[in-house]
Order: structure tokens, then C-alpha cells, then sequence
């Protein structure tokens, strides 16, 4: 992940929810990389320190703070602070996120705001709060986490799925805003991935669901990570307003 399409030497990364999955093999690639990163978490603070004690077995340094990704005060300190003391930050990567699952009939309104906050809003206030850096500097990188969700229907998931279709259009929209200063916005949308998410899921329903993905696998979450990471190098400064599927064949 360290050649020299993924170099990130001198770079501040941010990653919204890096305590483990895809976010901690996120914070590890920019890790291995060369960037200063500082990440998230809300509940699991041991995850986080796993994060971190395997970041330094790599030879790095990351630094991680409980945020409440859904709360713009909470999110905007964490980003003013880091900012002032970096003085620049150059890689936003939104990770953190949520799933649940339940027929819309019997789903009551608090369930449903509860997926928007986590999923959608957590991203919206995640860039503007490093919007400000960013165009101060003229460059930088955006990269949100949607789901493969967003493209195909599945019961029971009309919340999750609208949040993260939401990640999408906001991405696009952002991208036409942003792109004259510098500023790339793209998405990653995986599909199923080895990860607690995955494991949560009965047996029944997780051999049907992989034997519906044309690769008959799950992915792993570096291989998502390896799809961030492109997206927030210097190799991808020409890509922006896109989403890049990484979920084995699944939403073709």
C-alpha cells in the first residue's frame, strides 16, 4: 500500500470511526503510507487502542478521541483542534456508520432519524468541518463510505439504504462545489465484508447472500481500504464525483 501511488508522506488523515474493520485497515493503510492520522470512535474504546497498538507494531503514530459522529459540535471541535495543531489537514475519510435492520411497517420514527444521524449526517458534518482547511490550502481528499445497499433493494433496510443513497448525492453535489478549489469528493461502496457486521448476520442468509456474489466471496476490509486509499492519493487527483464498488460483482 506504501508505493508511490499510495504515498502519503507528510499528509494529516482524519478517519471518522477507525476502532476496527474497514476503518482500522483505513487507518493502517494511511499508516503504512506516511500519514499522520487521527481517527474516531464512540463505543469501543478497546478497539480503538487495538487500532493504535497495531499501528504502532507497523511504525506508526495515530492518535484517537472519542466523537459522537452524529453531533456537529462534537466533530467540529475534534477537527479545529487538529487543524490548529497540524496546521493543515489533508484526507478526510467518513467510516463511521451503522446498520440495523426491520420491515419499514413496524420501524418507529426514532430507528429511522438514528440511521440518517449516523450514516448521513455524521458525513455532512464531517466536511464542512474540514472544508475550511482544505480551500485555505486549495487541495485535499474526501472519501465517504456508502454500501452496496444504496444500488440494490433489500428488505428491511429502507433506513440504512436511503442514508447511504444519501451519501452518494451528497458526494456528487459536493464534488461540483468544491472541485474548482482543489478538492476531490469521491465514494467507496462495499459490499458484504468479513467484519462483525458480517458475522451478526444468521447463517442461512449469509450463504444465500454470498452465493448471489458472482466472486462467491466476501471481501476483506483491505480490500476496501485499497479502494480508499487510491481515492485519496495523488494517483487519483482527476477522479472526483464517483463511487467505486468494491462488492465482488454484486450490484452489476
Amino acid at each position: 500500500m506504501s508505493g508511490p501511488l499510495r504515498s502519503f508522506a507528510g499528509r494529516v488523515a482524519l478517519v471518522t470511526g477507525g476502532s476496527r474493520g474497514i476503518g482500522r485497515a483505513i487507518v493502517l493503510g494511511l499508516v503504512q503510507g506516511g500519514a499522520r492520522v487521527h481517527f474516531t470512535y464512540l463505543r469501543d474504546a478497546a478497539g480503538a487502542e487495538e487500532t493504535a497498538r497495531e499501528v504502532r507494531e507497523a511504525g506508526g503514530i495515530a492518535q484517537f478521541a472519542r466523537v459522537d459522529s452524529t453531533l456537529a459540535a462534537e466533530v467540529e471541535g475534534w477537527v479545529g483542534a487538529i487543524a490548529q495543531r497540524e496546521g493543515r489537514i489533508d484526507v478526510l475519510v467518513n467510516n463511521a456508520g451503522e446498520s440495523a435492520s426491520g420491515l419499514l411497517a413496524f420501524q418507529d420514527e426514532a430507528e429511522w432519524r438514528k440511521m440518517i444521524a449516523v450514516n448521513l449526517d455524521s458525513v455532512r458534518h464531517a466536511c464542512r468541518a474540514v472544508l475550511r482547511s482544505m480551500i485555505a490550502e486549495r487541495r485535499g481528499r474526501i472519501v465517504s463510505l456508502s454500501s452496496v445497499s444504496a444500488l440494490m433493494g433489500h428488505e428491511g433496510q429502507t433506513a440504512y439504504a436511503a442514508a447511504k443513497g444519501g451519501v452518494l448525492a451528497f458526494t456528487r453535489s459536493l464534488a461540483r462545489e468544491v472541485a474548482p478549489l482543489g478538492i476531490t469528493v469521491n465514494a467507496v461502496v462495499p459490499g458484504p465484508v468479513e467484519t462483525a457486521m458480517m458475522e451478526a448476520v444468521p447463517e442461512k442468509k449469509r450463504q444465500a447472500l454470498l452465493e448471489a456474489i458472482p466472486l462467491r466471496r466476501a471481501g476483506r476490509p483491505e480490500e476496501v481500504a485499497a479502494a480508499v486509499l487510491y481515492l485519496a492519493s495523488d494517483a487519483a487527483a482527476y477522479v472526483t464525483g464517483t463511487s467505486l464498488r468494491v462488492d465482488g460483482g454484486l450490484a452489476m
